[in-house]
């Protein structure tokens, strides 16, 4: 039995992982005509943490605000917008479309207990919101 090179091995599974995430990339943005009204997807979500409050900031590039809708209960939040597509010139052609278009929507699975929501700010395609941590009375917080 040959023995197998471990460099070899893992550029060989590396490169299988791309070309996989190639395909889903390919798959996820293929242009949708028919169902396009049923179609949703994901915007990426940041968050972060401190030991006075937690910030969840959710990229929405080309989202109007009046197109926003967010939802907070004690198990997450939810984020449910839409993406309106910009118009192409007649003589124009889209020579590649990358960012998502249409309805979205993201449940960020997120326990608000112990938080109080603090504020919302929604500037440079990004909506920002700020939990704040309650120190209980008689805990070691406070």
């Amino acid at each position: 039995m040959a023995a197998v090179d471990p460099g070899t091995l893992m550029w060989a599974t590396a490169c299988e992982m791309i070309e996989r995430a190639e395909r889903l990339h390919r798959q996820f943005f293929q242009p949708i005509t028919a169902i396009a009204s049923a179609a949703r997807w994901e915007p990426p979500i940041d968050i972060v943490a401190t030991d006075s409050e937690a910030r969840i900031t959710v990229a929405l590039p080309g989202v109007d605000r009046d197109d926003l809708n967010v939802a907070i209960d004690d198990d997450g939040v939810s984020v449910v917008g839409l993406r309106r597509q910009g118009t192409i010139p007649r003589d124009g052609t889209a020579v590649r479309l990358e960012i998502p278009y249409g309805t979205f929507e993201r449940r960020i699975a997120f326990p608000t207990k112990g938080l109080r929501f603090g504020q919302s700010e929604y500037r440079n395609g990004c909506l920002v919101l700020a939990f704040f941590k309650q120190s209980i009375e008689g805990s070691i917080d406070g």
